[in-house]
């Protein structure tokens, strides 16, 4: 816990988070055991007491994913993208840092996001939130470590893509300036090659009242893309080790868009079909 310590002295909120989590860690049931990807336990969502963490390249579609299983299971969906988006628009002590660090497609620091996390968590206990499912952290093994250290991580899942569709995928994203929701305008017609499987993926449109207020992400252009990918591939991958020597990593290739994909990553998450599970995917 020295290590753990030491980075959460950093700056006051952060002690909170480490408050937090060895709160977390004392009630939480103990981590579930996978051995092999086929021994993930039967889900029940009126537990409501998940610590999952999803993982993947930029633009592989944690986010979508993780927020719709955050709607079904009753859990808080933590991205950590969001939490750095929103102090960049606050204009606060850290946006000016930020803004340098994202346009040039580089990794933000542990410490800034576990500061910008610690103070999600705390609103979130205070609001009586129970479990959470994180999307962006950890992203280096340093920060998987001091999850480890502070809080039980039941289920680690693994959404993986080809390179040359995650990049198209970035450069079509949009989102709306009145709204804020995502969209995204490519159009992905992959031919598989060399044993690689083929991918489709139709646009995900806009309604007729976003069209004109759809703008495109700062970091979303080609050179800073592959910059992120070179950056995840580099720094990131080595965290899919970690979890998969602790038996926490489930992989999840992703055979297609939202409707190909939600029922299948629903299947291998052994979840029921229910309704409740068909309103989240709606």
């Amino acid at each position: 816990m020295a290590a753990v310590t030491r980075l959460f002295r950093s700056s006051a909120s952060s002690s909170s988070a480490a408050a937090y989590f060895t709160r977390r860690s004392l009630t939480t049931a103990a981590a579930t055991e996978l051995r092999s990807q086929s021994c993930i336990p039967r889900i029940d969502p009126k537990g409501r007491n998940f610590q999952w963490v999803f993982l993947g390249c930029p633009g592989v579609g944690k986010g979508t994913y993780a927020s719709r299983l955050s709607a079904l299971l009753g859990v808080p969906h933590i991205a950590t993208g969001d939490l750095v988006r929103e102090e960049l628009s606050s204009s606060g002590p850290l946006s000016k840092q930020l803004e340098e660090i994202v346009n040039q497609g580089k990794l933000v620091s542990d410490e800034i996001i576990i500061n910008l996390l610690s103070k999600r968590l705390e609103m979130g206990e205070t609001k009586g939130e129970s479990g959470f499912i994180l999307d962006g952290f950890p992203r280096t093994v340093r920060q998987a470590e001091i999850l480890t250290e502070v809080t039980d991580i039941d289920l680690v899942v693994n959404l993986k893509l080809p390179e040359n569709v995650l990049l198209e995928k970035c450069l079509g994203r949009r989102i709306c300036s009145q709204c804020g929701k995502n969209f995204n305008v490519a159009t992905i017609d992959v031919k598989g090659e060399n044993g690689t499987r083929d991918i489709s993926m139709a646009p995900l449109l806009p309604p007729p009242n976003c069209v004109s207020k759809l703008i495109t992400r700062s970091d979303d252009t080609e050179t800073i893309v592959k910059e992120r990918l070179r950056i995840y591939n580099e720094k990131s991958q080595p965290v899919e080790d970690f979890y998969r020597s602790q038996g926490k990593l489930m992989e999840f290739d992703l055979p297609g868009g939202i409707p190909e994909s939600w029922p299948k990553l629903l299947e291998a998450l052994n979840l029921d079909e229910n309704e409740d599970k068909q309103s989240a995917a709606a």
